[in-house]
This record gives C-alpha cells, structure tokens and sequence, in this order.
C-alpha cells in the first residue's frame, strides 16, 4: 500500500512547496495550480477509460461500468469548467475608491430602494425598512413593495417615513411585483434613474448605496450586484454545531466564485443587495418573468443590448439565511428549477435567438453541468460501491492500489489547490454534505425544469417564526438513513458474513469508497436532525468600550456581546438590576435596563420603543457588531462532528 501512496505523497509535497510562493491575486500563479490541477485529471481519467472498464459485453458490469464512466467523465467536465473561470478574478474595491470623488462631483442620481416582501413578519421588516432609510446617500426613496397586502405593513410603512406599493394579484411573483412597482415610479413627477432590490430580511449597511453607485460611472454598467451575508447561521451549520467552526454555504459562491465569474464578464445579479440603472430595465422590457430566477435571466437580457453586471465584493447588507433544512432545499430548488427554465429558453446557451457571446454561453453550459453532472455522479457514488458488495456487480476493475496511484496525486492537488484560491472557504467532505442535502430537490428540479419549463409556481424561502424546538426532517433522514443502512449492510454482507478469497483480495476499493460514504451519510443524517435555535437572539462578540450614563453620572463598560434586543458588558462593579442606563453605540444614544448580572458583569435589554429601536438597528447594522466567519476549522470541525454523535 506504501508505494500506491508515493505519488499523492510526492504531490502533497511539490504543492506544499509551492503555494507559499504563489500570490493568490496572481491570475499566472492561479493559472498554474489550475493547469498542473487539469494535467492530473486528464492522467487519472485516461487510466480509468483505459484500463477499468469491465469487458464490452451485456453484462451488468459492463452496463454499469459505462453509465458509471459517462457521467463520471462529465462531473470532471464540470470540474474543469469550473477551474478554468477560477483562474482570474477582479476586485472592484480599488475602482470604488477611485470613483468616490467623481461620485461626489456629480448631481446625485435618484435611486428608488425597493423591499420586496410575501409573508414576512414584522421583526424582519422592520429591520431592513429603518436600515434602508438610514442611508448615507443625499437623494433616493424607500418604497416597501408587499405582495401580502398586509395593513399593518402599510401602517409601518408610513410611520417609518417609505412608500408602500400593493397590487391586487400576485401574478409572476417577485418579478410581476418589481415591474408593478416599476411602472408606478417612472411615470413619476421626479422618475428615479436607478432601482435597488431588497429582499425583506437584508438590512443595507449605511454605504450600500454611495459604494455600488461609484461603479456606474462606466454608463455600460447596467447592474452593480454585491455579496449577500447572513447574521444567523445555516442549518448545517447549526445542526452540526459548527457555528463557529465552518463557515455558512454561501460564502465560497459570493466570496470566491463571483469575483471570479467577475473576471471573466460574466457575473450576475442576484437579486437582492443589487442597484440596476432603469433606463438599461427599461429598455428590455422589466425584469424577465419566464423563469422564476429573474434575476439571473435580468443580467442575460441586459447582456443582450449590452448592459454588464459588475460585482463589487463589499459586505454592504446583512441578511437572513435559510433557517431551517426545508427552506434551505426549497431555495437550491427554485434556483435549479429557474435556472432550467433559462437554459431550455431562448437566453439559454443553445439558442439561436440569444445575443449572448461565446463567454456567457460558456459560463452558462458550467452552471447547467455543475446542477447535473455534479448530483447525479452522487447517485453513482453510492450506488456503485454497494452494487459491489451486495451483488458482486464491478462497474470499476481496478484495485485500490492501483487506483490511489493515479486517483490521489489529482485528488490531493485539487483539494489544496481549491483550499488555497477559496482562502480556507472549500473542504471536499462539507462539499459533499452540502450537495447531497438539496440532491433530491436539485434532481426533480433539473427533470421538471427540463420537461416542462413553463408554469411553474415561485416557492419564497421563509424567514422567521418560532424555531425554540427541535424537529427531524423525516423526509431526508429517511432517504439517506436507508442510504447508510445498506451502505453498513454491503460492508457486513461482503467482509464478514459472506467474506471469499476474490472479495478480500479485489474488495478493498468498493470497502475505502464504502466507508468514505458512510461518514458523509452519517454527517448529512446529523444535519437531518433540526436543532433549536433562538434567530431573534443572534448575539455577536465584541470588545469595545461603551460610554454609559447613569443617574447623571458617566462611566466605560466593556462590550462583551450584542444583540438587537440586549448586549452583555463585562465589569468588576456592574450597577444593580433593575438600573435604567444610557449606551452610546455608533455615536448613538440608546435607552436600557439592567435586567442581570453575569459572572463577569451585567446584561442590558434596550428599550423597545420605536425611536430607540431605530437608533440601535442603525448602530447595529453600521459597522463591526456583526462579523462573520469565514475560513474552515477542520479540527475543531472534526469534533463538533463527534460530539454530535457521541454526545
């Protein structure tokens, strides 16, 4: 076994060597590791069509083996795809800076925010109404578009200073509720120049605006698209404990592959958190309603008559990320399903009524083989080792010694090459976690979307509600528990009930794949579990001093933590319970009351009045309060991972 390791050995080394040498913003060093990364796939998959292909014939193994081959072969298409729009990325922050003065010179453009909203509830609006009129722009409005047409919003609406737009339907869901508030506002007295979308749960930092407007000073900017960052954390991250330890999904796509995808001109919008420049809207027509990712689709009609979509990588708003597994499946869904829907329509790569160039067509064939190829070789993963095991059926004649001689220097150079663009943000276990979680979802929305592009409903991921109890996903611990059992089973069936000569000398490959897929089924069962969560106490660390005045009298409290209804202050002499105090926060002054003592000081509540909830959503939402996590603990990932299942 020691000498099938020595090539995956000697590539863990030369690429240990050499990554400390490599600047990552370098598109030669990135172009490299890519490349060294491509001559190595092509090395293990001309083995594997060569010389582990069972023998032509009509036999299972040969069947098998085939379909295995062809999709395995299109999962490292994929791959490649996806590495070669890796090797260059651009960042805009330098061009913002550069801009600001010219920004500054200009009569400000009308900007119209707009807050999309279904069925949300009053906690979450009111965050991201009070942040979005809170900005440090000199000229835009606020106008809450709610398709729930609910009174009390309209009340809030009023009262927190911003228009309220209803319609009397809900016909193409977010897209038809945009273009409805669309039309109101160009028909204006004073039309707006740009729009900005906000989904209900993101609350704009106090530069959103002034910072994505200094990228429009190129007029074939037709979209500004910046990152979405969550203040709660996902469910796998919650489910596994890691909160803290592995950061949320969406941070590798935001972080690293738009920046990317940037690089090469074919970013795009995603929805919320973005400025389009109305003219550009205008002149296609609105947003697209022919699939139920709009946004998406918005970027490839502006492409058309040659509106770009930039991306600045700015943390500039703070969302809501799925809170529960369900939802979390129901948003990969819709955007597999709409994505579909754009590749079988006349945007999609394909088509000859497209205007697209050769790039965007590219990057859109990239998209449709990482929603297909990508889930459906899972399928094979586990499929092919237990056929093995349980059937005697080799879709793979290869030994394992022979396979990690050619499988692990590619394997090895992928993973650290990955790791080392993705800054800490890929791990290829969590990877596979992730991606069999929304695999049923993803492949009955590839089917339906392929089948029937048409007429299919938008399904809103929902924010809020009460989440204080833990619950199991029956659906999908039912679907992957079966998964494991049988996986366990083939292992007991081949190794110890019915253990032969040919098993235990062949059998070793099917066994390592069989146990590799028994962590991650035991991993994806974890994550099936819902644990408790408190969303409307998300509380963030920080160290800060905090001016305090109580009873007349001033003194300095060390921030420990915060959240938008308390904070936890550390103190060798706290006041007495029952104190009411002033906190400046942000250079605002908030009203509050110590309502405990700590081991090693006091908690406040703030006052939950309407001013003093403005004032510290402002604070909270203007700076450093919130943070995220970003880079992989594997260790400590590791243990959460068994304290899970042996705590």
């Amino acid at each position: 076994m020691i000498p099938a390791l020595t090539p995956g050995l000697i590539a863990l080394g030369f690429c240990l060597a050499i990554l400390p040498w490599l600047r990552l913003g370098n598109s030669a060093a990135r172009s490299l590791m890519i490349a060294i990364v491509l001559l190595l796939m092509i090395r293990y998959f001309g083995w594997r069509v060569t010389a582990t292909v069972p023998p032509i014939g009509w036999t299972a193994d040969f069947v098998v083996g085939v379909m295995f081959l062809v999709v395995e072969a299109a999962s490292l298409a994929a791959s490649a795809l996806s590495l070669l729009f890796l090797s260059r990325a651009t960042d805009r922050t330098p061009q913002v800076e550069a801009n600001r003065r010219w920004l500054a010179g200009q009569v400000s453009p009308l900007i119209d925010v707009f807050i999309c909203t279904y069925n949300e509830e009053v906690s979450i609006l009111e965050r991201t109404i009070v942040g979005a009129t809170g900005m440090n722009y000199p000229n835009y409005r606020v106008w809450v578009l709610d398709d729930g047409r609910r009174d009390w919003l309209e009340e809030l609406a009023n009262e927190l200073g911003c228009g309220y737009l209803a319609r009397p339907d809900n016909k193409d869901a977010k897209a038809g509720n945009i273009n409805n508030a669309l039309r109101h506002v160009t028909v204006l007295a004073d039309p707006p120049d740009f729009i900005s979308i906000l989904d209900a749960d993101f609350v704009p930092m106090p530069e959103f605006l002034a910072r994505s407007m200094c990228l429009f000073r190129d007029p074939g900017v037709g979209v500004v698209q910046t990152p979405q960052h969550f203040i709660n954390a996902d469910p796998i991250q919650t489910n596994l404990a890691a909160t803290k330890v592995w950061p949320d999904e969406q941070r590798f796509f935001f972080d690293i592959l738009m920046p990317s995808k940037d690089g090469w001109g074919v970013a795009f919008c995603c929805g919320t958190s973005s400025v389009i420049r109305v003219s550009s809207l205008v002149t296609i027509g609105g947003f697209p309603t022919d699939s139920v990712t709009e946004d998406y689709l918005l970027t490839l009609r502006l492409k058309e008559i040659g509106a770009r979509t930039v991306y600045l990588n700015e943390r500039l708003t703070l969302g809501l990320a799925p809170e529960g597994l369900k939802e979390y499946i129901t948003q990969r869904g819709r955007w597999c399903l709409g994505f579909m829907q754009i590749f079988r329509g006349r945007s999609g790569p394909f088509s000859r009524r497209s205007r697209l160039d050769v790039v965007d067509r590219l990057s859109l064939v990239e998209a449709f083989m990482s929603w297909t190829s990508t889930y459906v070789v899972k399928v094979f993963g586990l499929v092919v080792p237990s056929l093995y095991l349980l059937f005697g059926i080799k879709a793979v004649q290869a030994d394992l010694s022979i396979l990690l001689g050619y499988f692990l220097p590619f394997y090895v150079w992928y993973s650290l090459t990955m790791a080392w663009i993705s800054r800490g943000r890929s791990m290829a276990v969590m990877s596979d976690v992730a991606q069999y979680i929304a695999l049923p979802a993803v492949l009955k929305a590839v089917a339906t979307g392929l089948l029937k592009p048409l007429g299919h409903k938008f399904e809103v991921t929902a924010k809020g509600g009460d989440r204080d109890q833990g619950f199991i996903e029956w659906p999908l611990l039912r679907v992957y528990g079966s998964a494991l059992a049988i996986t366990l089973a083939g292992i007991a069936y081949a190794f110890v009930l019915h253990a032969h000569g040919d098993m235990i000398a062949y059998g070793g490959l099917a066994l390592a794949w069989s146990l590799y897929n028994a962590v991650i089924l035991t991993i994806v069962c974890l994550v099936s579990i819902e644990q408790p969560r408190r969303r409307k106490a998300e509380r963030f660390e920080r160290t800060e001093p905090v001016l305090f005045s109580i009873g007349g009298q001033s003194g300095i409290y060390r921030l420990a933590d915060m959240s938008i209804t308390g904070a936890r202050f550390v103190s060798n002499n706290p006041p007495p319970v029952g104190t009411a105090v002033h906190c400046t926060l942000r250079e605002r002054t908030v009203a509050a009351l110590v309502v405990r003592r700590t081991r090693d000081g006091f908690a406040i509540r703030f006052d939950e009045t309407l001013n003093t909830r403005v004032d510290l959503i402002r604070a909270f939402y203007s700076g450093d309060y919130v943070t995220a996590f970003t880079g992989i603990r594997a260790v400590s990932l590791g243990k959460a991972i068994m304290m899970r299942i042996f705590g």
